[in-house]
């Protein structure tokens, strides 16, 4: 039984009725439950439910034209609906039937809907006047389905009477009546039975016509499916097939292949040849019945309805089988192996695969060597085949026919991995076999993961796919050399990742993707069932055209995409790469190639503009946009207040004047801006306490007056009190009759002829006012301003534009001159300034410090008269100087040339340095290395106090101080191999000591500290490794006697174990295991010990040789070479699998894997890790 190609699946009540539009990807669904459901069966939605029905509905069908659908159902009632989205509703009711209507379907042509009905009639309508215009009758049963012919005027029609009829229907075209009928005699005279086709025993389900040929197929309750052929004059039965084992519900003719489609009550659907009568294929469901099938007239795909929903499918992939190797594209069509040129448009076919599996069945990969001129194609007819061939010579027309000279086996992938070597997966064994050019198996590889399918990654090398991993396998290692996790998604996912399989991005779509290329950029171009889409590298995603059918991704070149369609036949098809170029340059930071898209192309829509802003650069987004709003917008983002001002003052509306208040712009001082926008949004409030910040006296001054032209008293006040205004303070309490107040102010402010008048005013003496108590003279007064700063805003750093501002200043994209630049700032204001900084140097040079060069006298505008003259000067030529750059931080440079974590750590950029020993050690936990970051960080950074009133200065110290390059700037090697040394040499002693513990402490403190090592020259790379291996060696050992004692400690009784873990001689004599005694003293004897320890290894073998055996028998093989699992301190025998520690080497079990590595405690075992990078 095969697999069916599902596309779309649901649930609901029983289907008894389909029918696909021809030319939307809807399906409409008649249920039994009375309900007709829209199916959008590409996207998996539900678009609409049609509820008007009393009753199961039988019979639904699409117009070939025009947007509408027409049902019939149990209530005797056939119904036409306008399926548009904004006008979905039932369009007429067509009422004549009598019993329950079974079919409905509209003429291809003329506006006619035929419908056949359990009153034994057929009824033909125009939809236009809405009349039944004919009543076939003949039959003498219920009809279950009647159907036009898709190109004749004929109709055939299936009945529990056991007959198949087909009805000559050619006068009713040329004679419908205009009127209403008058009986069942106007009628007949427009149609005739041409043919009766008797042959089935019970009654008949279904029968319909072939798309191009004069056949016939009819399913019927005999469980037999008759092919029926017709001439001009008879029918006749041509065969039967047989094979389902309850009532066969439908079936049809495949629109292209000679095949049949049927499905029953015995839960199958078959397909059969329709030339040997015999099934191809058989899909079966466990639990629901099958009662309807429908075909889409153009397309490669079917519906059938069954008890609990229904399903669309395929019966064989529509994937086109290829390969690619140059310009030239190799691929399968019509079981041809073809050979197109890209550069010619050349298409011919180059080896025949007719004979190769199944005639049904497409081949479904297809693996090209170019060295051989070879292919190995796949094929899922027979559980799977292959079949290596070779093709004619390059240039020669002759065809070859695989069958004759190719080479066949059994395996569902194969796909060459050398010149000479190609891989076969069968997926039933889960075994990879590795074959030569003559077919026989050279090796045989047991994938370490469940595998679905192979695919080539590098010479000798194979990517595994399994459900959730891809694994990147070394067949002459057999061992996996990278894994990376794909999740279980809905329909697809794309995993980006490097050859590495370290992950960059993961995209999911919820529409199937149907195929992908990579563009010459280094962009992931792939395609869906309706777009042709592109992903950047760091997982940006974006449509770049929609199309009409699916199609399958060769290569992408320029602004050509090759393809291959559904019939595959190439295409190419033009693209726009702009968008995905333009933002592949922006994450790139090439600015040339963006300043060249934007120069050379039409770059519009707010998606480009919101996608700049999204990534921060609204400075570039804001060169070429012409909408002042969005303009505006991105002025305000960046800060650049001159464009933001510029934009306002064009829309002039009070929410863009409000916009520049924020802390932003009153952080860069411009305050001129703000109080522009408080003039323009009339904000008299806060424009008064500006004016009072700036010190502008004079405008002040004018804020009171227009306050009081507004009769607005407070604002009056604020502005007296923010001038020192006491008179006009007293004016305004005075005007709103606060007489006191007014009183107290002059008093304590020493005007008391003021006061007396208020007094009088009240109509009061001064005796009445004893008791109020004397508060002496006001020191409310506004405080003196210093340097006015009306006409200045403040002074900013000046910074060299950037390269879109000398690009895009004022839209001129003309960038071809040079472009000067000076100490790394560009522009020549920059070369004025250092002209201007000379002049001012030359000047202050000549002059006398006795002539008040050094004078401190702070006498405000007596020392500087010109200040303001200045200032003026100053503002007409704003030009003369840029300001100074900050350079670089000797520590950035630190990091910048230093690929090793001890420059990064002693710069102080820990986080630098922990992603660069995670990426080259594995490291995961950095605890334990905190102490050695802080040490190295501060010793390579002394301080110095030149005096005690300043703070001190930071030196950094160098590595090379007499190479002063800023690209080869390092920092001092504050942990060396040397300096190490002694630390090795204390654990050694010991060792020797038999201090167990100090020495574990010593040689792991050694290990971190290599970590921090800079490594300058190829030697000290092999020195530095040679130390971390025997390191590591030290401190296994000490950790293996360490646990033995521990065992021998807390389970004196294991003395299996005990002995297991050591390695003493003396240890094995004492439990009398001589014979193990004797073979670890020969191994001893080796490595060459002095003449004491030889003497007592020759007297262990003599004892072993007199008594060889073993008193506890242990875990030991002496002939096999074996590795020490760190973890578990079990031996790891040469072929079996393990991983190992990234930094260290050292081996552990695979169940491990994953884990913090105990021996350390820093990495993860079996992490992937590049290692120590080049020395510089």
């Amino acid at each position: 039984m095969s697999v069916m190609l599902t596309k779309f699946e649901s649930k609901s009540n029983r289907v008894k009725g389909l029918a696909f539009h021809p030319t939307r990807p809807l399906l409409a669904a008649s249920l039994h439950n009375g309900s007709v459901q829209l199916w959008n069966y590409r996207m998996g939605v539900l678009v609409d439910r049609f509820e008007e029905h009393d009753g199961p509905v039988r019979g639904v069908h699409f117009h070939p034209s025009r947007p509408l659908l027409v049902t019939g159902g149990d209530d005797y009632k056939i119904k036409v609906w306008d399926i548009r989205p904004q006008t979905r509703r039932c369009l007429f009711t067509l009422h004549g039937h009598l019993d329950y209507v079974r079919t409905v379907m509209f003429h291809h042509e003329m506006p006619w809907i035929i419908s056949c009905s359990d009153d034994q009639t057929i009824r033909i309508w125009n939809s236009t006047s809405r009349n039944c215009v004919a009543i076939l009758t003949g039959h003498s049963h219920y009809i279950m389905s009647a159907l036009f012919h898709p190109k004749e005027d004929l109709v055939v029609s299936s009945s529990m009477d056991q007959t198949v009829r087909v009805w000559d229907i050619s006068g009713l075209r040329k004679n419908t009546p205009n009127a209403a009928p008058g009986g069942f005699e106007t009628f007949d005279t427009f149609s005739t039975v041409k043919y009766v086709l008797e042959g089935h025993d019970r009654g008949v389900n279904w029968a319909a016509f072939h798309p191009t040929l004069p056949l016939i197929v009819s399913a019927a309750d005999d469980r037999q499916i008759k092919l029926w052929r017709m001439s001009d004059s008879k029918a006749w039965e041509v065969d039967t097939c047989r094979g389902h084992f309850n009532n066969v519900s439908s079936a049809l003719f495949h629109p292209r292949h000679e095949l049949i489609i049927s499905c029953g009550e015995d839960k199958t659907i078959r397909v059969w040849d329709m030339a040997k009568r015999s099934p191809v294929q058989t899909f079966r469901r466990e639990h629901d019945r099958f009662w309807v099938l429908a075909g889409h007239p153009e397309l490669n795909l079917f519906a059938a309805g069954h008890d609990n929903g229904l399903i669309v499918f395929k019966l064989e992939r529509e994937r086109p089988a290829y390969a690619l190797h140059g310009d030239t594209l190799y691929y399968v069509r019509d079981k041809y192996v073809r050979q197109y040129d890209f550069n010619s448009g050349a298409d011919v076919g180059v080896l025949s695969v007719r004979k190769f599996g199944s005639a049904y069945i497409p081949p479904r990969t297809l693996s090209f060597n170019p060295a051989e001129r070879a292919v190995v194609i796949t094929i899922s007819s027979d559980n799977g085949l292959f079949e290596l061939s070779h093709l004619a010579k390059d240039g020669a027309s002759e065809v070859r026919d695989s069958a004759t000279e190719g080479k066949r086996g059994s395996g569902q992938s194969a796909i060459f991995v050398a010149r000479n070597r190609f891989a076969v997966l069968n997926k039933t064994s889960q075994l990879i076999e590795i074959r030569d050019l003559s077919n026989s198996i050279v090796k045989s590889v047991k994938p370490p993961v469940q595998t679905n399918e192979i695919f080539y990654g590098g010479t000798a090398s194979l990517i595994l796919s399994s459900t959730s991993t891809a694994v990147l396998y070394d067949i002459q290692q057999g061992k996996k050399l990278a894994e990376i996790t794909t999740p279980p998604v809905k329909y697809c996912a794309i995993t980006i990742a490097n050859k590495n399989f370290t992950q960059s991005s993961l995209i999911h779509e919820t529409i199937r993707i149907k195929s992908g290329a990579w563009d010459d950029t280094g962009v992931l171009i792939y395609s869906t069932l309706n777009h042709i889409k592109y992903c950047l590298p760091q997982g940006d995603t974006g449509v770049i055209r929609t199309l009409d059918n699916p199609v399958y991704l060769t290569r992408v070149k320029g602004r050509t995409v090759h393809c291959l369609d559904r019939s595959a036949r190439p295409r190419t098809i033009t693209i726009d790469p702009t968008e995905y170029r333009f933002k592949l340059a922006l994450l790139r930071n090439n600015y040339e190639e963006m300043l060249h898209i934007i120069k050379t192309s039409n770059l519009v829509g707010q998606s480009i503009i919101a996608y700049l802003q999204q990534k921060g650069f609204p400075e570039i987004a804001l060169h070429f946009v012409d909408d002042k709003k969005t303009r505006f917008d991105l002025a305000i983002e960046c800060g650049n207040l001159d464009v933001a001002l510029e934009t306002a003052t064009a829309i002039d509306r009070p929410e863009c004047w409000n916009r520049p208040r924020s802390s932003r712009h009153l952080m860069q001082g411009n305050h001129k801006i703000v109080e522009k926008a408080y003039q323009k949004t009339k904000n008299f409030d806060r424009l008064s306490f500006l004016y009072l910040a700036t010190g502008s006296s004079d405008k002040l001054s004018k804020m009171q007056k227009i306050a009081q032209s507004r009769s607005d008293p407070m604002s009056c006040f604020h502005n007296a009190l923010y001038a020192g205004d006491v008179q006009s303070r007293i004016a305004v309490l005075r005007d709103v009759g606060m007489s006191p107040l007014a009183y107290l102010t002059a008093q304590t402010n020493g005007l008391p002829e003021v006061a007396q008048e208020i007094l009088e005013e009240a109509g009061l003496t001064d005796a009445d006012v004893d008791d109020v108590p004397n508060f002496g003279t006001s020191t409310l007064k506004p405080p003196p301003v210093v340097t006015p700063v009306t006409d200045l805003t403040w002074p900013l750093l000046g910074k060299g534009e950037s390269f879109f501002d000398r690009a895009l200043a004022n839209g001129n994209l003309d960038v071809d001159g040079d472009v000067p630049y000076v100490n790394g700032v560009g522009g020549a204001a920059a070369s004025s300034a250092l002209d201007d900084w000379a002049r001012d140097e030359e000047i202050v040079d000549d002059v006398d410090p006795e002539e008040g060069g050094w004078d401190l006298d702070a006498g405000g505008a007596d020392t500087h008269p010109d200040e303001q003259d200045a200032v003026e000067e100053a503002e007409e030529t704003p030009d003369l100087g840029a300001g100074a750059s900050p350079g670089v931080n000797e520590t950035d440079l630190w990091v910048r040339n230093s690929p090793f974590p001890a420059d990064h750590v002693a710069a102080g950029s820990f986080e630098s340095a922990m992603q660069l020993l995670s990426r080259q050690q594995g490291i995961v936990n950095f605890e334990p290395l905190k102490p050695l970051f802080l040490s190295v960080y501060r010793s390579a950074h002394v301080y110095l106090s030149p005096n005690a009133s300043l703070p001190p200065l930071q030196l950094h110290l160098r590595r090379n101080i007499e190479d002063s390059s800023a690209s080869r700037v390092l920092p001092v090697a504050v942990k060396t191999l040397q300096s190490i040394k002694p630390e090795l040499h204390d654990g050694y002693r010991a060792v020797s000591g038999n201090k167990l513990a100090e020495a574990k402490v010593a040689f792991k403190s050694a290990l971190q500290t290599l970590l921090l090592v800079p490594i300058s020259s190829d030697a000290e790379a092999a020195e530095w490794r040679n130390l971390v291996t025997s390191t590591r060696e030290y401190l296994l050992g000490v950790s293996l006697e360490l646990e033995r004692r521990k065992v021998a400690e807390t389970d004196p009784a294991n003395a299996k174990r005990s002995l297991e873990l050591a390695a003493a001689i003396g240890v094995f004599a004492k439990a009398n295991n001589h014979a193990t005694s004797a073979k670890l003293a020969r191994r001893l004897l080796e490595l060459n010990p002095d003449p004491k320890i030889v003497s007592q290894a020759r007297q262990r073998i003599a004892a072993g040789d007199r008594n060889p055996r073993n008193a506890v028998e242990i875990d030991y093989d002496e002939f096999t070479e074996f590795e020490v699992c760190a973890a578990s301190f079990t031996p790891i025998y040469k072929g079996s699998p393990s991983v190992t520690c990234p930094y260290t080497g050292a081996s552990y079990l695979p169940d491990y894997k994953g884990k913090l590595d105990p021996l350390l405690e820093l990495t993860e075992i079996g992490a992937a890790a590049s290692g120590l990078p080049a020395p510089r």
